[in-house]
């Protein structure tokens, strides 16, 4: 017998296969080419917080909501929380960088991007990576949902910018290709 994981059967790791359920959700999911965007938020002294994040998905259209889910813990997930703001940043194809800089957890990365935050703007959610983005949805949170070591947070969109000229950046397979 093979040791498959059958999707019609719930699996649970073993004493024997500690970390197999996960080792192989990883690997399914690597094969599944994503989006790669930023979230970027600002606590209320206007300190920018950001983070790479592979889970945003469209939830509805009416009312247009947005869902990204965040690691509990995360100093950028406590700023989303405490003001209820945030923006999803697509990255447009040569973001590369940006992507691995956001998602190094370096305290910093703010300082080596080029960034705007307009706080006279009502519908500014977050900070905007105008030059590395290909759209941007600004966003109020609407509902959060703990699930894991991570939290779903629902953000109502206020805005989208879009930038057409720009291609996006997609993710898998651990390499970054432009669609």
């Amino acid at each position: 017998m093979t040791d498959l994981i059958r999707l019609n059967e719930p699996v649970r790791p073993s004493a024997a296969h500690p970390g197999r359920v996960a080792d192989g959700q990883r690997a399914m999911m690597s094969g599944f080419p994503t989006g790669v965007a930023v979230l970027t938020t600002a606590d209320h002294d206007g300190t920018p917080h950001g983070m790479t994040v592979s889970s945003v998905c469209s939830v509805t259209l009416d009312p247009p909501i947005l869902l990204v889910c965040l690691r509990i813990g995360s100093p950028t997930l406590r700023s989303v929380l405490d003001t209820g703001r945030f923006a999803v940043n697509l990255l447009h194809g040569a973001g590369q960088p940006i992507a691995e800089l956001f998602a190094s957890g370096a305290p910093d990365r703010f300082d080596h991007v080029r960034w705007e935050h307009d706080t006279s703007d009502l519908y500014a959610a977050g900070p905007h990576l105008f030059h590395d983005a290909h759209a941007i949805a600004d966003c109020t949170v609407s509902d959060e949902h703990r699930s894991g070591d991570h939290l779903v947070v629902f953000g109502s969109v206020l805005r989208v910018t879009p930038f057409p000229d720009r291609q996006p950046l997609v993710y898998g397979r651990r390499e970054y290709r432009t669609w």
